[in-house]
């Protein structure tokens, strides 16, 4: 789901507080990993530079990383998710395994450094 919210603070606001306090979460996992990256609003989506997206979707919460073979090295450990093309889905913060979840951010922001750009575009 979309949001006109202008920061990813108006965004969080917007959602009931169950998933403003998971996507919160995650977003304090990011910049710990990320101390540098730049935040902002992207296509109504909380986005970090382009190491990752966040978004509170109708029946799940996602974490957008548009690097699949990362994410598909690490699904057995990712805990209790579905996956996609670079999207990991899931309905509780309990489901995600945090721990994996910043390895693969931590391999992403690798590449990043080495200049390469995100896989999905």
């Amino acid at each position: 789901m979309t949001s006109k919210a202008a920061t990813i603070s108006e965004y969080l606001e917007e959602l009931p507080p169950d998933r403003r306090a998971a996507l919160s979460e995650l977003r304090a996992l990011i910049h710990r990993v990320a101390p540098k990256t730049v935040e902002g609003m992207n296509y109504g989506l909380p986005a970090f530079g382009e190491l990752c997206a966040l978004a509170s979707q109708k029946h799940y919460m996602a974490l957008y990383v548009c690097e699949s073979d990362i994410v598909k090295a690490h699904l057995a450990q990712l805990g209790k998710v579905s996956c996609g093309k670079g999207c990991i889905r899931f309905k509780r913060i309990a489901d995600l395994n945090l721990g994996v979840v910043e390895s693969i951010l931590r391999e992403i922001l690798k590449l990043r450094k080495q200049g390469i750009g995100p896989s999905c575009r």
